[in-house]
């Protein structure tokens, strides 16, 4: 499987403190957010490849300040993370996409965004088009619908799957692992001083 990333996967991948994106279904921030993207990462198996587009990185680095050569040097260390630059077979990509769109009447081909975005947003696609992803994962409205409109395989991350969780009559009960409850065991050694 090979896979790309946006700005927010990203940021919630090299930074574990960075602000989950609002689940649209709740309005509220997406619960373990880090977490699901880690999961996703994990489930790659062996043979997938985590594609980070240039343009996203930028973003990314940007917003990272002085640790942005801490950022890169970590991803270069990870053997399935790729960061793949815009180069002359997305260039054509997206001269080809943003042909169709201006043929069609709309340049933004339905994006109400502003034309520069329009632009970044079909590099990045471009990238993932020419690198074969299989899958993009995506919380920008106007990128998720402009690679659905495309065919693309779009999942965001309120759509990832929760952690797996070791759940036992005691932990679903609100209790630790093995039965005894953290509140009531200071309670006891407050007792005891």
């Amino acid at each position: 499987m090979i896979i790309v990333v946006d700005s927010t996967a990203l940021c919630l991948l090299v930074n574990p403190s960075a602000n989950p994106p609002d689940d649209p279904n709740t309005g509220r921030p997406v619960v373990q957010a880090r977490d699901r993207i880690e999961r996703m990462i994990s489930e790659l198996g062996a043979n997938g490849t985590l594609i980070i587009p240039t343009p996203v990185l930028a973003e990314v680095l940007v917003r990272a300040e002085a640790g942005a050569s801490a950022i890169v040097a970590e991803l270069e260390r990870l053997s399935r993370v790729r960061v793949r630059p815009f180069d002359q077979r997305a260039a054509i990509e997206t001269a080809i996409m943003t042909g169709e769109a201006i043929r069609a009447g709309d340049k933004r081909g339905g994006s109400t965004d502003a034309w520069q975005k329009v632009k970044v947003d079909r590099q990045i696609i471009a990238i993932a088009r020419t690198n074969n992803a299989t899958r993009i994962y995506a919380d920008d409205k106007a990128l998720v619908a402009f690679a659905r409109r495309l065919g693309m395989d779009v999942v965001s991350t309120w759509e990832l799957a929760l952690p797996e969780t070791e759940e036992n009559l005691f932990t679903a009960n609100g209790l630790r692992p093995d039965g005894s409850d953290d509140c009531l065991a200071d309670d006891a050694i407050g007792e005891m001083s």
